[in-house]
């Protein structure tokens, strides 16, 4: 490990990106630069005939997926490699920043900053989000004109950091069951898409 100075405003900044009580620096650090997880490498023993067997363990901080990968052992004290690999399953709420959320002055700041995140976690499946509507106008978009050209007053805005619009001229219980189309259609389960609903 080595050691850095950091400046107050940095340190609370990291602080505030703090996940769970205990959670490193370090892995604060990785988790907001997109560097991954740290794996350490842990000998242990695997039963009495001595099998010896090498394991990447992954931090208790990363809730991931794992998937592990053995090699058959043919004679006692041999060694057996099990890999553990992370795969990467993004959620919303890896990418949710309830600070920079709850600076926004009204509903639609925070409805913009919800649904970046679920972009930034979903970019290749957003798209489906296109297909939710509403009776006589269209949400989502892949461009303004067509927001536009589906009603009057639709104030369409950019989703953050997408190539998607959304409509911003509907009310706050509106936004709420768009968000819920949205996250469901992304496949979020119902106690997800309640939390996600929540953030508004």
């Amino acid at each position: 490990m080595k050691n850095i100075e950091i400046d107050e405003e940095l340190y609370q900044y990291i602080a505030t990106n703090t996940q769970f009580i205990g959670e490193s620096a370090s892995a604060i650090l990785r988790r907001l630069l997109n560097l991954g997880v740290e794996a350490k490498l842990e000998t242990v023993t695997v039963n009495e005939l001595s099998d010896v067997v090498e394991v990447n363990i992954l931090p208790e901080s990363e809730e991931k997926a794992v998937t592990i990968e053995t090699a058959e052992v043919k004679e006692p004290k041999s060694k057996a490699v099990v890999k553990v690999t992370a795969e990467s399953h993004e959620t919303v709420f890896n990418f949710i920043n309830k600070e920079e959320l709850a600076m926004q002055r009204g509903a639609v700041g925070r409805f913009l900053l919800i649904l970046a995140a679920l972009y930034r976690a979903h970019p290749e499946q957003f798209g489906v989000v296109t297909d939710i509507s509403g009776r006589d106008r269209l949400y989502f978009a892949n461009s303004e004109n067509k927001l536009a050209e589906s009603g009057s007053s639709t104030k369409p805005r950019q989703i953050p950091e997408s190539p998607f619009w959304v409509i911003t001229n509907s009310n706050t219980t509106r936004k709420k069951m768009m968000l819920t189309k949205a996250s469901i259609s992304l496949g979020y389960s119902d106690s997800d898409v309640e939390k996600i609903r929540e953030l508004l």
